[in-house]
């Protein structure tokens, strides 16, 4: 008998405990739920590269995503310290126009940018000079 009634007492406390913990649990899913529509508010950054010059003597790489409106881009670039420097281009449309501008570097290098109201970026990579042995251009936003 006491068996049995220790197996009873033991059941309901499983079963009062389990009642006890559902609504924490519910809380911990619904708190997943909020992290996650928060991260999708952030925007998804898109990695991008290697990118190379036409003699793939220097390269590129990076990320680019968009935060609050913003386009943020930060972007590595890898070339042969000593000797020529490498460029990178970036090249975006905003506000209805065009624009573009570079970077040179040599050896390693790291760098970003950003802008408001930017729809399209694109980029490519030159070695011993501002256009001289540029590789193929992307489209990295």
């Amino acid at each position: 008998m006491r068996k049995t009634l220790a197996a009873t007492l033991l059941a309901g406390s499983m079963a009062v405990s389990a009642i006890a913990l559902a609504p924490g649990a519910q809380a911990a899913a619904q708190t997943g739920t909020t992290v996650t529509a928060a991260s999708q508010t952030v925007g998804s950054v898109h990695n991008w590269g290697k990118f190379f010059s036409s003699d793939r003597k220097a390269y590129t790489f990076g990320e680019t995503g968009k935060r609050n409106g913003i386009v943020v881009t930060k972007w590595h670039g890898v070339d042969k310290v000593g000797g020529k420097r490498a460029w990178v281009w970036f090249e975006f449309y905003k506000n209805g126009s065009w624009h573009k501008f570079n970077r040179s570097w040599d050896g390693k290098v790291v760098g970003s940018w950003s802008g408001r109201g930017i729809k399209k970026v694109y980029t490519f990579t030159c070695w011993a000079g501002k256009l001289d042995n540029c590789g193929r251009k992307y489209r990295i936003y």
